[in-house]
């Protein structure tokens, strides 16, 4: 009647026994990895920053002072004839790592102009990205 085939595959306690681990695995090396991903995404606004003050400093060679919003970095104002931009490789203003706009005020209360994301808490804190630091 029923043949004594040998079944083969895993019983639900193997299953169980290997879920359980994967779950201690997880716990153990996903704060790290949160951690990890906290620092790149400052390590991006630092580089972020970086470049967009390169692209300002362009500007002011070919203009003599700052743009009074990074806007002008990608677009030419009519009044402005020394422009030679888009000073912006993509001609896009990047946002922050966290979805914001950086700030930019000129002139700035710590130099010619202050640039900078308020980082992950999005508003005004000591872990702030900024040009000046």
């Amino acid at each position: 009647m029923f043949s004594k085939k040998r079944q083969r595959g895993f019983t639900l306690i193997e299953l169980l026994i290997v879920l359980f681990i994967i779950g201690l695995l997880a716990s153990l090396v996903g704060p790290r990895l949160f951690g990890k991903v906290k620092q790149a995404r400052i390590k991006t606004a630092q580089a972020q920053i970086s470049l967009l003050e390169s692209a300002l400093d362009e500007y002011l060679l070919d203009v003599g002072h700052y743009p009074p919003s990074l806007n002008a970095l990608i677009e030419k104002s009519e009044d402005i004839e020394s422009w030679d931009g888009p000073y912006l490789k993509k001609r896009i203003i990047p946002k922050d790592p966290w979805g914001k706009e950086y700030q930019y005020k000129c002139p700035g209360e710590h130099g010619d102009y202050d640039l900078f994301s308020y980082g992950p808490d999005r508003q005004q804190s000591s872990d702030d990205v900024t040009s000046w630091k």
